[in-house]
């Protein structure tokens, strides 16, 4: 375990080639993301981050960072968590589909590993009750040695954190209903207690015994009367909002995005932990100077000198789902590839899209050619792809898990063969070797007769010269992948919201000879500037 001020920390300051120039555009990200949180007998904050695999810890008086869980480890993809008076802690693990519990001494088994789903969870009174966050999910009491779960409910649309009410009934937020349910944990019909809300993701109870939900779709927290349904706003922070807990009398809520804040009184907030990027994934630089940051569940503009500003999310109107590749297509437009295995063009300023084509597994690079046709890679089945007009075109296949893809002068494609190391040219039938002896490149971007590579296990971009055949790394140590020794865990899918998640380290460049690229490792935006 380890104290620390980053989710990631560097061995050695990144190595920038003699004429160019590093800087970041945003700070690094303290977390992976904050969904679960839980106050742990130590009196941190416990947060679950199902994008890093992690599990930290956080005091509340200093906002030192300690990794509890970390990637790499034997928790994947954690959503939330709770502790028992022993002092071992069960978590959810959403895209592996079952709970773990982790012994006070570090060890962890599986308790349950048939949870499609799983994602809220509480512990009462020796009983621990557990959830799955689908459209026909299931509320359950799970058996503290492993046994068959006992199931409360059925068919509930996306239930999410849940909690036991001062008068023993089992609360939950419904997000499939925009509404909060209660059960008796020893069985009978659901009672709904409110409704007409802003999408509830999460229930605990304040010591007045009022609950306590935050909305991930308005971004409001509610005060509710459980008796009543009667409600009033403790605080408007912004849409994403994920969990909250209690520590003594002083709340603390978590964003899907990273932030974690203290509600204070007549709605002020203050910052435990800052806002930052989950990944960042792919880049794209838009003709009005706006660099695009893809962020998964996120999207993002960023003007150079500036800061950040959401542009869309899950739950905002015409967002296109969990956002991958992308590619500029015009003022406010751009082609985007999910991990929900769909290619969409999306206005974020409108607030709409447009599917172009669907079905496909783990897409990840997409470019648009001369004349408009879309191309894209996807990982999962080897293939590269066009789209124009409804009809999808196979230009590659049998590829070792493709993931950037550029267009050439003349018209044909480069794609970045992460598995094989290597950057190949597809020309009609044929492909050939441009690059290789590279250990897993990423994002690509083609300026002029120079070819850019992010090589994402070296921790390098690459600056390749097409007509001489003159290679060099350009900046190197870049923060970049996982920790050194870190090997991390496939993230599965997440439906309906999301299919595999996984890093893309995307790049773009801009009419100054700039180049942005995606510090994954530590959740920032990186420049690269000509001298």
């Amino acid at each position: 375990m380890s104290v620390q001020s980053g989710r990631y920390t560097a061995a050695v300051s990144p190595r920038i080639a003699e004429g160019w120039a590093l800087e970041r555009l945003t700070p690094p990200s303290r977390l992976f993301g904050a969904n679960g949180l839980r106050t742990g007998p130590d009196g941190r904050i416990y947060v679950a981050q199902v994008s890093g695999s992690q599990i930290s810890a956080v005091d509340i008086a200093s906002g030192a960072i300690e990794t509890i869980s970390p990637k790499g480890g034997d928790i994947v993809g954690p959503d939330d968590l709770v502790f028992d008076p022993d002092g071992n802690l069960y978590v959810t693990e959403i895209t592996e589909g079952r709970v773990s519990v982790r012994a006070p001494d570090g060890t962890t088994r599986v308790l349950c590993g048939d949870v499609p789903g799983a994602n809220p969870i509480t512990f009462h009174q020796g009983r621990l009750f557990a959830g799955e966050c689908r459209p026909d999910g299931r509320i359950m009491q799970l058996d503290l040695n492993g046994g068959a779960p006992r199931i409360l409910l059925e068919n509930v649309p996306m239930p999410n954190a849940m909690e036991v009410g001062p008068d023993g009934m089992l609360y939950f937020p419904v997000m499939g209903a925009n509404e909060i349910w209660r059960i008796n944990p020893d069985g009978g019909a659901p009672e709904k207690v409110a409704g007409d809300l802003g999408v509830p993701d999460a229930v605990k109870f304040d010591a007045q015994g009022y609950i306590v939900s935050t909305q991930v779709a308005s971004g409001q927290v509610l005060r509710i009367d459980p008796r009543s349904g009667e409600r009033s706003v403790l605080a408007d922070i912004a849409p994403g909002l994920d969990n909250l807990t209690f520590v003594g009398d002083r709340l603390f809520v978590s964003s899907i995005s990273g932030q974690i804040n203290e509600v204070l009184g007549d709605g002020r907030i203050r910052s435990l932990v800052p806002d930052g990027l989950n990944w960042p994934l792919g880049l794209a630089m838009g003709e009005d100077g706006l660099l695009f940051v893809a962020d998964g569940g996120f999207v993002y503009t960023l003007r150079p000198g500036g800061a950040l500003q959401r542009a869309g999310m899950f739950f905002t109107p015409g967002f296109p789902g969990y956002t991958r590749g992308v590619a500029a297509a015009g003022p406010g437009e751009f082609v985007v590839t999910t991990a929900n295995g769909a290619v969409a063009r999306y206005w974020p300023g409108k607030h709409q899209s447009e599917v172009l084509a669907e079905g496909f597994d783990q897409l990840f690079g997409v470019a648009i050619a001369p004349g408009g046709t879309v191309v894209f890679a996807e990982g999962g089945a080897g293939r590269v792809l066009s789209v124009r007009s409804g009809n999808v075109e196979e230009l590659a296949t049998g590829l070792h898990q493709p993931m950037g893809v550029a267009i050439g002068a003349d018209g044909s494609c480069l794609v970045a063969e992460s598995c094989a190391g290597r950057v190949l040219k597809l020309s009609g039938a044929r492909a050939e070797t441009v690059l290789d002896g590279l250990q897993g490149p990423q994002g690509i971007v083609r300026r002029g007769g120079l070819l850019y590579v992010v090589d994402a296990p070296a921790r390098e971009l690459i600056e390749y010269d097409m007509a001489s055949g003159a290679r060099r790394a350009i900046a190197g140590e870049l923060p970049l992948g996982a920790p050194p020794g870190v090997t991390p865990k496939f993230l599965r899918a997440i439906p309906p919201l999301s299919g595999p998640m996984g890093p893309f380290a995307g790049i773009a460049a801009a009419a100054d000879g700039t180049l942005y690229v995606s510090g994954d490792a530590e959740g920032s935006v990186l420049a690269l500037r000509p001298q």
